[in-house]
């Protein structure tokens, strides 16, 4: 087996108010997740100014923590440290055996699954994904796994990734009508489309880390959003429609959910302020182990 890279992470997040704030509450989504593949060696969240944080976890085992800053600010700097190692996913098989697929439907309606077989807010089913699917000829196959290998070749190809084109809260729409999206949008087409097969499906936030010739971080590394699919036999599976790729120790998860809503990185009120200004910037390095 290949040994672990070694991540560490800052995650800064930036808001500048139009006029001061007295308070703000926020609920902040920032520390990577720790399993069998991602060992978490070590986190912090700092804020500037300083803030009441406190840890929580939510019904989709993501820690969370909750922010409260209670006095007249012009601004807030959120900073999140991690250290992180991420093991190789175990190899994928070409494909799965003929029952698959009874299987998988037999659990449609199971506690487990019940959440990822659904559509949610920014999943669920258009005239527009409906167009989108007959122009293309999408359609599940006799094998699952061959089935979303191919719905992440066809969002790859039919999709340009535009940084800008879409909001965090742009339905899917809006990529399945102008062809233009970001990460986010890839993951939601394909989320809609693998639940809409009987296939549980979760939204994956967390970061991607690409490297140049250099071996310098490229401007590419940022936080990130994929699509996991819990398939028989294999577990949850990472699927990257935007880079045509499976999963793999490049990629950071940060948490899981039904799509970007329950996982976005930083949410909240400010009172005071008529407006707010967001800056995120991520960096990624990696290090020896």
């Amino acid at each position: 087996m290949a040994d672990p890279i070694r991540y560490r992470i800052e995650h800064e997040s930036r808001y500048t108010y139009a006029a001061p704030a007295r308070y703000c509450v926020m609920r902040l989504c920032l520390k990577p997740g720790a399993d069998a593949r991602q060992r978490l060696l070590s986190f912090d969240v700092a804020t500037e100014p300083a803030a009441t944080v406190n840890a929580e976890t939510d019904a989709f085992g993501n820690t969370r923590h909750l922010l409260n800053l209670h006095r007249q600010h012009q601004g807030l700097a959120i900073t999140a440290a991690s250290s992180i190692d991420v093991l190789p996913p175990d190899p994928v098989p070409e494909a799965l055996d003929a029952g698959a697929w009874p299987r998988i439907r037999a659990k449609r309606n199971t506690f487990a699954d019940w959440e990822f077989t659904r559509p949610s807010a920014l999943t669920g089913p258009s005239p527009a994904l409906a167009a989108f699917v007959r122009r293309h000829g999408i359609g599940p196959l006799d094998d699952p796994l061959t089935s979303l290998r191919r719905l992440t070749d066809t969002l790859h190809r039919r999709f340009t990734y535009s940084p800008g084109s879409t909001s965090v809260i742009s339905p899917i729409d809006h990529i399945l009508e102008t062809g233009h999206g970001v990460c986010q949008d890839y993951a939601h087409v394909m989320i809609a489309i693998a639940r809409s097969w009987g296939i549980p499906t979760r939204y994956v936030s967390g970061y991607l880390h690409v490297t140049g010739a250099d071996g310098e971080q490229a401007p590419e590394t940022a936080t990130h959003a994929w699509a996991e699919c819990r398939l028989p036999g294999l577990g949850w599976i990472g699927f990257d429609p935007t880079n045509q790729t499976l999963a793999d120790q490049h990629h950071v998860r940060v948490a899981v959910g039904r799509d970007y809503h329950d996982v976005s990185p930083t949410r909240g009120i400010f009172r005071g302020a008529t407006k707010s200004n967001l800056t995120v910037n991520v960096r990624i390095r990696q290090q020896s182990g």
